[in-house]
C-alpha cells in the first residue's frame, strides 16, 4: 500500500491544482463581456452563420476520423514488441511483427484502393 501514496499524493496535487486555476480565474478574471467576446472566433473571418439544428458533416468526415482511430490503436500495439524486444528470442519476435505490419499494410492499401483517404 506504501507504493501507492506518492500516486494519489500527485492525483490529489493535480486535482488541487486544476481546482485553484479555475476559481483564480473566475474570480480574478475580466467581467466585461460583450457581443464581439461571446461570438465564435474563426481565424478573423466573420463566422459563417450556423443552420438552426446545428448543421450536417459530410459522412467522410467521420470515416477519416474512424480509419484515424483504427491505425492509430494498431500502431499503439507496437509499443510493447519495442519494450520486450530483447526478450524475445531468434527470429519469432521479427516474424510476429512483420506479420502484424503486413496486416496493417493491407488494411491500408485496402482503404486507399477504395478511396476512403480522399477527402472531396
Amino acid at each position: 500500500m506504501d507504493l501507492y501514496i506518492p500516486v494519489v499524493v500527485l492525483g490529489v496535487l493535480a486535482f488541487g491544482f486544476a481546482a485553484f486555476s479555475v476559481v483564480m480565474g473566475s474570480l480574478t478574471g475580466p467581467k466585461r463581456w460583450n457581443r464581439a467576446k461571446l461570438d465564435a472566433y474563426e481565424c478573423g473571418i466573420e463566422p459563417t452563420p450556423q443552420p438552426v439544428g446545428g448543421g450536417r458533416f459530410p459522412v467522410k468526415y467521420y470515416l477519416t476520423a474512424m480509419l484515424f482511430i483504427v491505425f492509430d490503436i494498431e500502431i499503439i500495439f507496437l509499443y510493447p514488441w519495442a519494450v520486450a524486444f530483447d526478450q524475445f528470442r531468434g527470429l519469432f519476435g521479427l516474424i510476429e511483427m512483420a506479420l502484424f505490419i503486413v496486416t496493417v499494410l493491407v488494411a491500408y492499401a485496402y482503404v486507399w484502393r477504395r478511396g476512403g483517404l480522399e477527402w472531396d
